[in-house]
């Protein structure tokens, strides 16, 4: 995903819009600016409004700014929109090979079961080989983008021998509903609403293909003199998860309003997710890795990546 200057420019109207400025703050507090998605937990931390209090005890502010998934979501970390956010396995590749400045801050562990390749429910497709010459939606840069190469790749389809159609998840939403494209690669709640109310049928799923972490980053200049704010918001990020863990149907209740997706399609997509902040190991690091060095390999990122560049160590 390259950074361009028009992707820029559409992130500065975006941040008017979506008020990520902190005109509120007083000349002694500092600012951190999240980036957020619209599920998982940075969201549910936000609507928990625990982090505030705990921010203010160290003198800093909060200010929220949402986006429809993770590439975008970097661009702006990049852009120096926002300070901090979270998405998937693939878009930090991506945007590390595009020379961005993020730094990965924490994981969390794997939930494989958390995206699938979907298929209409009346498809004569039943194996992942059929996918072969097919249409196959999913967003570039995306966690869907890279599960959709390893799983045909582990089928004996190489990349090049489907049709790869790159689209939000809403359009390609659409467009699978109306049979414009054969096959689409998704993750929650996406797959989840789609599974109950898009006529879908699960092709494949993560397990034994790839782990699906998900990723919380942070701009490198941001991280070299905020250490402790990133602290703090990890601990809270970290109490959300132990919440969502003990009471999933509660935290469903609760993104149900800002997602305008039902609980009890909340409630499945919850169940898929996996629980516990924490730092980045050498197994996560080879992990990413690898990721990376497909994608170069494939010509989908222009130049190798040292993944373990860019993990940034509390204290460190």
């Amino acid at each position: 995903m390259s950074f361009t200057r028009r992707g820029v420019g559409a992130l500065a109207l975006g941040a008017l819009t979506l008020g990520l400025t902190a005109a509120s703050a007083s000349a002694e507090d500092k600012v951190i600016r999240i980036g957020y998605q619209k599920y998982g937990n940075v969201i549910l931390l936000k609507a928990k409004g625990t982090l505030e209090p705990k921010l203010a005890a160290i003198g800093y502010k909060v200010t929220w700014a949402e986006f429809p998934f993770g590439p975008p979501l970097l661009e702006a970390i990049n852009a120096g929109a926002i300070d901090f956010g979270h998405t998937g396995e693939a878009p930090p590749v991506f945007a590390q090979a595009a020379g961005s400045s993020i730094v990965y801050v924490a994981h969390e562990p794997p939930a494989p079961g958390g995206e699938a390749i979907l298929v209409p429910k009346d498809s004569p497709i039943k194996t992942v080989a059929e996918l072969k010459g097919k249409k196959i939606a999913y967003a570039k840069g995306s966690n869907s983008n890279y599960f959709a190469v390893k799983a045909l790749e582990g089928a004996g389809v190489k990349y090049g021998e489907f049709e790869p159609v790159h689209l939000a998840p809403a359009d390609a939403r659409a467009a699978f509903e109306s049979g414009k494209v054969d096959a689409w690669s998704i993750w929650d709640p996406f797959y989840a609403s789609a599974q109950a109310g898009a006529n879908a049928r699960v092709l494949v799923d993560g397990t034994g293909i790839v782990s699906n972490h998900q990723f919380y980053l942070a701009g490198k200049s941001f991280t070299e003199s905020n250490a402790k704010a990133i602290e703090v918001v990890l601990a809270e990020l970290n109490a959300v998860n132990d919440w969502v863990k003990s009471d999933p149907k509660a935290a469903a209740e609760q993104l149900a309003p800002a997602t305008g997706i039902p609980v009890v399609i909340l409630e499945t997509a919850l169940k898929r997710q996996s629980f516990g902040v924490k730092p980045l190991d050498a197994k996560v690091v080879e992990e990413q890795q690898k990721i990376g060095d497909l994608f170069h390999t494939l010509g989908l990122i222009p130049k190798p990546i040292k993944v373990e560049e860019i993990v940034w160590r509390a204290g460190s």
